[in-house]
């Protein structure tokens, strides 16, 4: 049995960092996976910037009520979902994905979770597991499923290259350049094909 494995941001929805970053002018908080592949030291600088800037959860989740789907997106994995099935394998959390699920139809996601203050002022992060994309992936293939893995930074190659299939999707001209071996589509319909072929 399959299971296809998609990355959210970037693959489904806009980079939520890039769109808050954009909002507040605060460009330190551009830097996303597909820049720094170190995740823990990521969010550990932008939790630092929030705080320096007095920002906390409400107003990320201000940002994130008004991004829309990528374009193609929902059809996309709809259809997707009709044919096998589908896990988001996400490094965001809990407090930012809901609103983006919603939009989605609710698809699977396994994500993190912040920890936050009364005040809303984020404090802390908690990882649902070491490698959490890699880690599921494995742990998918250790219940009898074949995996089928999408996305379009440094933190999907683990599970990309674990995969039966594996395929990069709208990801940057370094990551495609570094891998070549990685098929790599800009389209939905492309993706769409290249993971009916695999299944």
């Amino acid at each position: 049995m399959n299971v296809v494995c998609l990355d959210m941001e970037g693959v489904l929805v806009p980079e939520i960092w890039i769109a808050f970053a954009e909002q507040t002018g605060i460009p330190e908080l551009r830097l996303t996976t597909r820049d720094e592949p170190d995740y823990d030291k990521l969010m550990k600088y932008r939790i630092k910037i929030l705080k320096e800037h007095g920002l906390g959860l409400k107003e990320i989740q201000d940002v994130i009520s008004k991004i829309d789907l990528m374009p193609g997106a929902k059809k996309f994995l709809d259809e997707l979902r009709t044919i096998t099935q589908v896990v988001i394998l996400s490094d965001t959390f809990d407090q930012f994905a809901t609103p983006l699920m919603k939009k989605l139809d609710w698809p699977t996601i396994f994500c993190n979770t912040l920890e936050v203050a009364p005040d809303g002022e984020i404090l802390d992060f908690h990882m649902r597991c070491p490698q959490s994309k890699l880690t599921t992936v494995k742990a998918l293939q250790s219940m009898g499923f074949d995996t089928i893995a999408s996305g379009d930074s440094f933190n999907d190659l683990g599970m990309i290259q674990a995969s039966k299939a594996g395929f990069l999707f709208k990801s940057t001209d370094k990551i495609k350049a570094d891998y070549p071996q990685i098929p790599a589509f800009e389209e939905y319909d492309d993706l769409l094909a290249a993971i009916k072929a695999a299944l």
